[in-house]
C-alpha cells in the first residue's frame, strides 16, 4: 500500500510540474523619495523557458537564491547582483524549493521533495553541499520562515493547510493557524511575522502574529487582493503586494482592499501574472516573479 501511495504521489507531483507556467525572476531598483516608493526598470535575471521562482535575498543583499526547474527536476540557484552571474547550488536526484539563508548565514534551508515524494525541511552549506535533515517528523512541509536561531514557522500541506510554530529540533510543534496562504514574512522593526489566512467567507486577509510563544495572538491587517496571496515588507515596514500587474502598498489603515495604494505598473516590463515578491534587506531592490508576455 505504501509503495502504491508513493507512486501516486510522485505521478501527481510530476503532472503538476509539467503544468506549471513558465515564470522568470525579475529584479528592479527600489528607492524612497519622501513618503513615495519608486520602482525602476526591471531586469529579467533568469530569462529562460521553464519554472524560475521563489526568490529570497541573502542577508547582505548581494545575491538572490531561487528555484529553477528543468522538466521535473528542481534545484536551488544563486544570482549575484554585482556580477549578474548565476550558479547552481544543488544538483541532486531530489528536488529542492523555497530556499532561504538560515540565521547565522553559514547555511541555507530548503524544502526537499525526497525520492519517495516526502516533503521535508533540509539545510545545505552555502555552496549547496552537506545536506542535513532539519525536521524529521514534520511533513509535508511546503514553505517555511525562520523566526529566530532555533524557531521557525512551517506551512504544512493538508486539508486545510496549517501553520506550525516549531523548534529546529522538532520539539514544541504547535499548530497556530489553519487555512493559511503560502507567504510567510518577518515584519521589520517588530517582533511579529505575517501570513495570509482565509476568513469565514474564504477571502484571504494578511495578518500579523507574535514570533514567540506557542499560541500567538493574530491581528488582522488588510484583505489581500483577490488575484494574489503573496506579500513582502520593506525594511522600513511598508507592506507590498501586487494585483493585476500593479505593485501596491498598504496605507497602514486596517481595512479592506481600498487601503492599498498603487506604487508602480510592473507590466511595463513586458510581464503578466505577477506573483511572489521579495525586498532586499537594504531596501534597494525588489525581486518579483512573473510570466513574460512574449512567451
Amino acid at each position: 500500500m505504501r509503495a502504491i501511495l508513493a507512486t501516486l504521489l510522485l505521478a501527481a507531483s510530476l503532472t503538476a510540474s509539467a503544468q506549471a507556467p513558465s515564470t522568470d525572476v525579475y529584479l528592479a531598483p527600489l528607492s524612497r523619495i519622501g513618503d513615495s516608493l519608486v520602482v525602476g526598470r526591471a531586469v529579467n535575471v533568469t530569462h529562460r523557458d521553464g519554472y524560475d521562482n521563489q526568490p529570497a535575498f541573502t542577508p547582505d543583499s548581494r545575491a538572490i537564491l531561487y528555484t529553477a526547474r528543468s522538466d521535473s527536476q528542481s534545484d536551488i540557484w544563486r544570482y549575484d547582483l554585482r556580477t549578474r552571474a548565476t550558479r547552481r547550488l544543488t544538483n541532486t536526484p531530489e528536488s529542492e524549493y523555497s530556499a532561504q539563508v538560515m540565521p547565522g548565514g553559514r547555511r541555507f534551508s530548503a524544502i526537499r521533495v525526497e525520492r519517495d515524494s516526502t516533503q521535508r525541511l533540509w539545510s545545505f552549506a552555502m555552496d549547496g553541499r552537506g545536506p542535513r535533515l532539519i525536521l524529521r517528523d514534520l511533513k509535508p512541509v511546503g514553505y517555511h520562515l525562520w523566526l529566530g536561531a532555533d524557531r521557525l514557522a512551517a506551512y504544512v500541506l493538508g486539508a486545510p493547510n496549517t501553520l506550525h510554530l516549531v523548534n529546529a529540533d522538532g520539539t514544541r510543534d504547535t499548530v497556530v493557524a489553519r487555512d493559511v496562504g503560502r507567504a510567510l514574512q518577518l515584519i521589520p522593526g517588530s517582533t511579529l511575522f505575517s501570513f495570509a489566512q482565509r476568513d469565514s467567507a474564504k477571502h484571504l486577509r494578511i495578518v500579523g502574529a507574535w514570533r514567540h510563544g506557542d499560541d500567538p495572538a493574530v491581528e488582522p491587517l488588510i484583505m489581500a487582493p483577490d488575484d494574489n496571496e503573496y506579500h513582502a515588507w520593506t525594511p522600513t515596514g511598508v507592506l507590498l503586494t501586487a494585483s493585476h500587474g500593479v505593485l501596491l502598498r498598504w496605507n497602514g489603515k486596517t481595512g479592506r482592499i481600498g487601503a492599498w495604494l498603487p506604487v508602480a505598473d510592473l507590466t511595463v516590463n513586458g510581464v503578466k501574472n505577477v506573483s511572489r515578491l521579495a525586498v532586499s534587506p537594504d531596501g534597494r531592490w525588489l525581486a518579483f516573479v512573473a510570466e513574460p508576455m512574449s512567451r
